[in-house]
């Protein structure tokens, strides 16, 4: 009977970790070719358990949702969204799971995970074309997964299905990160909240923070009309808490339904007081420069409309232009200028030059545009080319103000048919005649126009694009673009800053501001910057005097503002920044002409995304299962029209994990009977206390490289592994601060280590503390330079620098180089499969009065090494031969003294204990050696200064 049961619990457990995920793929064009090898893989190593329990609500699937949760932080108008979902298969048999989720589509995805009965699967952002050969793998084995596709609205959708046991509980959690842009006077943030069924526990938070303060805000979609008293919301000077949390009851679409009517939008928009028209912040090393004008006089327009009236647009497509025409021309000014171009496969002009908006001409131009009749094909190289030279023919006759804003907006919704059908052609006709001086905005109307072409045409020529959509709504949606460029108030526009302390900045020119608009500019500070920040302003104006405008902010001034603030999102104005350069990276891209420019331009932003965790057209999230056998892919939408590059095979070999301790194998014979029961002791010395066994420690491997390790650590005490011995040797080093000390040199096979000294902040029982806070490694054959900080971690070769956290697990292979980062903990590097060294990350907690964070060093000794082998830790990579004997007291009775003969010489040494930190990071694993004093004198060869080195880098000079 116990065999039966075991089976059963056997073919469960394989039900379990068998299921399988589905998927649509998108189609994908951005490879990388030689790039690949570069950027690899930042793997995510958090495998957690899930404990939660509950009653569920049931529905007539037996498919139940415990929760629904969806939390937003609102950081100076950068939004961090949260939304997490957890149900469950009550059935007996398999059903499938589904998490759909629309999210806006300027969002970047930062993070998924997806927990199975309490095991977790994990994202993290890789090169596009490596994660689906990766993910293509997983597929072949009859493993799929999630997906991100686009939608026909303004949003993307989030979707992942999987096909679950009976029994199974599921837990989805999506991340994504997004910037508001100020439109008409306001910043709108929607969630989409699409539960699908009733949930025991449904909560929405809103969190907003602005310095500045809040003027206006206002929830103008509550999801239903039966929600919006539901909906409470907490203002706040500069903090805003808007929250609904329906019960059960509340959520049903009738007092007996089994169904929910939570489906819609939460849509709430606000402003910020705005004393000053140009708001600066500084904060965590970035700075962000708000600029947002509203007391100007509106410079005078030419306006000239571009209107597709080919055949495609017959019915309400044109019916709705017509309407929403009427209602703009009516808007207009009477300083304004304006034309009308209307064309299918001809070009008709209501009147061959610009008019002044008068009463009387936009009256003429409404009763044109109503007789105008959709037929025929769609020439538009013709037509834009026929609106620039009208705006030209203006300009060059002095029909101009010279004040003013000149715009053509094209209203179109297909591709050309007629004339000119290349579109990479139009574009570059179009932008050869237009040059700089006139702005063109387009308005694809549909679902089957090419907006990607429409948008890059806009990008080239300093105008807006929009999607809109042949419904009843199209003649709301035209308005409500055209009130986005109806009031022009400042023209070429220019941010200026100090050469000093700031870097990075992202695009600091504009053509035009627009009211209700905003213009940001983003940048790093330097972190030693301690004085005040200050920038310029110069714009064209209405007034011929033009505009100038100083700012200045202090450069911690909002560093007790979120401090105290709980909800704040620490990484706001870092985000903020990576998001803005992503995107402007892209639009440079799409105007580079050659391979070369792309391919450097490709390579920026690929370095970008995955150092900021994100999304983007060159990079995809990759979840995996703990095992790595199961795989799911997140793309975002590709937005490239063919390829860009060739596509090279990518390696999905699995990077090595840090060592573990190895256990007894039949290739190592490890000795244990001559170990006695220890005792401990008490042993206090250099600012330490630790209670450790007199003998060697238990299960110490003779003659194994895999064996205890050879390290460096804590302050910093040394602790060499002499295994034909069974004995380790412990030696401090009490160096400088700033101090770079050779740990290990190796000019045969080109590798070096050195670490720098740090010092803790203040004296402790009368000592000074020092640690390694960095350690740079060198592999010279490979060219390959990696500093190790208690902050980051670079690597540098001849072409590239990539910068990697600690506040994630990730992971890269480079020419048989392998980096392994697990979150906050440590760092393994591999050369080849063959030589490991392990770097610990000690943190202390914010703020200690005495102490700092600090790095350890540990690698096994090897053969591997040459004969010419050096530095601190490096000359005992060939063993010496070491004697210990005449154990007698000492002056402490706790700690005998002995006698060590090394290499003819006899020192005094100490019996002791130090702590390793290899197998147990936070309480440490106790080691009994033999204590060396005076910096190791006698033991190493030299003095201890004779192992100080000029840079980070060098190789140590023979003794």
């Amino acid at each position: 009977m116990k065999r039966i049961l075991y089976l059963l619990l056997l073919l469960f457990y394989a039900e379990i970790r068998g299921f399988d995920l589905f998927i649509e793929e998108f189609p994908d064009s951005a490879d990388l070719g030689d790039l690949v090898p570069e950027f690899e893989s930042n793997h995510a190593e958090r495998f957690k358990r899930s404990t939660d329990t509950g009653d569920t609500v049931p529905s007539q699937d037996s498919i139940s949702l415990y929760s629904y949760k969806v939390k937003s932080s609102i950081t100076s108008h950068f939004v961090n969204t949260m939304i997490q979902s957890k149900v469950e298969n009550n059935a007996k048999h398999p059903q499938s799971l589904s998490f759909d989720i629309q999210i806006p589509k300027g969002a970047l995805i930062n993070n998924f995970t997806m927990n199975v009965n309490g095991i977790t699967f994990s994202g993290s952002i890789r090169e596009k074309s490596e994660a689906r050969n990766m993910y293509s793998q997983a597929r072949a084995r009859g493993k799929s997964a999630g997906l991100l596709r686009t939608n026909s609205l303004e949003m993307e959708n989030f979707k992942a299905d999987l096909s679950v046991p009976g029994g199974t509980k599921v837990q989805f959690e999506l991340h994504y990160q997004e910037v508001l842009q100020r439109k008409l006077g306001t910043y709108e943030h929607i969630l989409h909240l699409q539960p699908g069924r009733l949930a025991k526990h449904f909560e929405v938070d809103i969190h907003i923070l602005e310095p500045e303060g809040i003027s206006v805000l206002n929830v103008v979609n509550p999801v239903a009309k039966q929600f919006a008293n539901l909906i409470v919301v907490d203002q706040g000077d500069q903090k805003a808490h808007i929250s609904f949390k329906p019960t059960v009851d509340q959520q049903r679409e009738c007092p007996t339904c089994a169904t929910t009517a939570v489906d819609g939008k939460l849509s709430i928009k606000y402003d910020v007081k705005r004393e000053k028209s140009s708001q600066l912040q500084v904060f965590n090393g970035y700075f962000l420069h708000f600029f947002a004008p509203e007391n100007q006089p509106p410079l005078p327009k030419n306006i000239l409309f571009v209107i597709d009236a080919s055949g495609s647009m017959w019915g309400i497509k044109m019916r709705q232009t017509i309407e929403a025409m009427k209602s703009i021309l009516d808007d207009l000014r009477t300083d304004d200028q304006f034309g009308i171009v209307d064309f299918n496969h001809n070009i008709r002009c209501w009147k061959d030059e610009l008019v002044h908006a008068t009463p009387i001409e936009k009256e003429g131009a409404k009763r044109y545009v109503q007789n105008v009749q959709p037929t025929g094909g769609t020439n538009i190289n013709e037509a834009l080319l026929r609106a620039i030279f009208i705006l030209k023919e203006a300009n060059d006759r002095k029909m101009l103000d010279p004040n003013s804003v000149s715009l053509i907006v094209l209203v179109s919704d297909g591709d050309p048919t007629v004339g000119e059908l290349k579109l990479s052609k139009i574009l570059k006709n179009v932008k050869t005649n237009n040059g700089d001086e006139f702005s063109v905005n387009s308005l694809g109307i549909g679902f089957d126009v090419d907006y990607d072409f429409l948008e890059r045409l806009s990008q080239e020529n300093h105008g807006l694009a929009q999607r809109i959509y042949g419904n009843q709504d199209t003649a709301a949606q035209m308005k409500e673009f055209y009130k986005k460029v109806s009031t022009p108030l400042l023209k070429d526009i220019d941010f200026q800053y100090p050469l000093n302390g700031i870097s990075d900045v992202t695009n600091r020119h504009f053509h035009h501001y627009f009211g209700g608009d905003e213009l940001v500019v983003a940048g790093k500070v330097d972190p030693e910057k301690k004085t005040p920040m200050e920038s310029f302003i110069t714009a064209t104006s209405a007034d011929e005097v033009g505009l100038l405008i100083e700012t200045i902010a202090e450069v911690e001034a909002l560093n007790e503002f979120f401090a105290q603030s709980k909800h704040a999102f620490p990484d706001f104005a870092k985000q903020y920044w990576a998001q803005l350069t992503i995107n402007q990276l892209l639009a440079e891209r799409n105007l580079a002409t050659t391979a070369e420019a792309k391919r450097g331009l490709t390579k920026k932003i690929l370095q970008l995304s995955i150092d900021h965790h994100v999304v983007t057209p060159f990079t995809s999230m990759l979840i995996e299962s703990e095992d790595g056998k199961e795989k799911m892919l997140a793309d975002s939408p590709n937005s490239q029209k063919g390829p860009c590059c060739q596509t090279l095979a990518v390696s999905t070999k699995g990077t090595p994990p840090p060592p573990h301790p190895t256990k007894g194998t039949n290739d190592e014979q490890c000795d244990i009977t001559s170990v006695t029961t220890p005792t401990e002791e008490e042993v206090k010395g250099s600012g330490i206390v630790s209670i450790i066994p007199k003998a060697a420690q238990a299960s110490r491997c003779k003659n194994t490289q895999n064996g205890s390790p050879n390290c460096v650590d804590n302050d910093p005490h040394f602790i060499i592994n002499l295994p034909k011995s069974q004995t380790d040797v412990c030696f401090n080093i009490d160096a400088q601060a700033g101090s770079i000390l050779n740990m290990l040199s190796d000019p045969e096979l080109g590798i070096t280590i050195n670490g720098k000294i740090v010092t803790a902040k203040k004296a402790k029982d009368g000592k000074l503390n020092t640690y390694f806070g960095t350690f740079g490694l060198y592999f010279q054959q490979l060219a390959i330079k990696i500093e190790i900080s208690t902050e980051k971690i670079t690597l540098k070769d001849s072409s590239y620098t990539r910068v990697m956290k600690w506040s994630e697990s990730s992971s890269l292979t480079y020419n048989g180089l392998a980096v392994s980062v697990k979150k906050e903990s440590n760092i393994t590097i591999t050369l080849d499969n063959n030589l490991s060294f392990l770097i610990i990350l000690h943190r202390v907690w914010k703020n200690h009065p005495i102490n700092v964070d600090f790095l350890g060093l540990y690698f096994p000794s090897s053969d591997t090494f040459s004969d010419t082998t050096h530095g601190l830790i490096g000359q005992f990579m060939k063993e010496p031969e070491v004697n210990v004997y005449d154990l007698r007291p000492g002056t402490d009775p706790e700690k005998p003294i002995a006698t060590m003969n090394v290499k003819g010489k006899q020192l005094t040494v100490t019996r002791g204990v130090q702590k390793e930190y290899h197998y147990n990071r936070t309480e440490g694993t106790k080691v009994t050696c033999w204590f060396v004093h005076n910096s190791g004198k006698g033991f190493i060869a030299g003095h201890y200064k004779d192992y100080i080195v000029p840079q980070l880098y060098s190789f140590l000079k023979r003794l």
